[in-house]
């Protein structure tokens, strides 16, 4: 038996063996890399002579997020007046380098040419809409062996370029009301917290509610229950003496992810019972809603810091 595992093992490890087959070599430094990346700052600077100069004559940019097998691809022509409307209509454009992360060249047995891959970061705002391009980008060239630059294949987040698109015209997204029952829960709750009716004003939140204010960092959430027990050891030395809301409260129903969302605007007058302090703590405070009716999420934009004044 041992025997026959010993032959099984050899057998199975030539056979992993058998399986590995180089079929080119990886360049961390290369003349094509080079082309790549000025071609790339001369695209984002508008300069459109220099630009020519690295592209073949049959140039073609692709979207490799496009499943079209028919795509035909970007000519020289339009990927020069691309560059030129870039230049002239987004600020603060830059593309460079993601982090530690270098481009490839990678020359394969039998293949004319050569592929070089870059992992970069791209940023700008568009002048007419404001919309923020902030995000990675990856593209895989082809360059031949004239070091002309003769295919690029993007891949990068769509969703910019889609909210790009449709900024340019009006659109709805969703009702806004100043009466709602989700707004009449929100205003109970608040009066439930003003007379320091624990138990009712939780009610109004899901099981698994979490809550946030601006004195938590980003990650950082609340439970029902952790929440609760903050609001009931601040009733230990400070005494509501009323929440007063501030302008009237909104809610909205969003096209956009079908959210439901009340915002409203408050001054939470609190007491300290030590000595009578009086202190003022104006608040936002955003509830998120669920189909039943229930408070998801509390994001309270305010902070404490006044309430640790002596």
């Amino acid at each position: 038996m041992k025997k026959q595992i010993t032959i099984a093992m050899m057998i199975f490890s030539v056979v992993m063996f058998s399986q590995k087959k180089k079929n080119g070599t990886i360049y961390k430094e290369h003349p094509a890399i080079t082309v790549v990346e000025a071609m790339q700052q001369a695209f984002i600077k508008g300069d459109t002579i220099a630009l020519a100069g690295y592209l073949a004559d049959d140039f073609r940019a692709f979207n490799g997020m496009n499943n079209n097998p028919d795509a035909k691809g970007q000519s020289k022509s339009n990927f020069l007046k691309n560059s030129d409307f870039w230049s002239k209509n987004i600020s603060y454009l830059s593309i460079a380098r993601q982090g530690e992360a270098y481009p490839d060249a990678i020359e394969y047995n039998g293949d004319d040419g050569l592929w070089v891959q870059t992992w970069d970061y791209l940023r700008g705002v568009h002048d007419e809409t404001g919309v923020k391009i902030d995000q990675p980008i990856h593209r895989l060239f082809v360059v031949n062996k004239d070091n002309k630059i003769l295919r690029m294949i993007t891949y990068d987040d769509d969703a910019i370029w889609s909210n790009l698109r449709q900024s340019f015209t009006p659109r709805t997204n969703g009702t806004l009301y100043n009466h709602h029952e989700n707004i009449n829960k929100v205003l109970r709750m608040v009066a439930a917290l003003e007379h320091s009716d624990v138990d009712k004003a939780f009610s109004f939140f899901t099981d698994d509610a979490r809550f946030s204010n601006l004195d938590m960092a980003n990650d950082e959430f609340h439970t029902v229950a952790e929440e609760k027990e903050g609001f009931t050891k601040m009733l230990d030395n400070w005494t509501i003496e009323s929440i007063d809301v501030r302008g009237y409260p909104d809610y909205l129903e969003y096209e956009l992810g079908n959210a439901k969302v009340v915002q409203s605007w408050w001054d939470f007058r609190v007491k300290r019972k030590s000595d009578g302090k009086k202190i003022t703590i104006p608040v936002m405070l955003v509830h998120n809603f669920n189909d039943d009716g229930m408070i998801t999420n509390e994001m309270g934009y305010y902070t404490t810091q006044a309430m640790a004044a002596k």
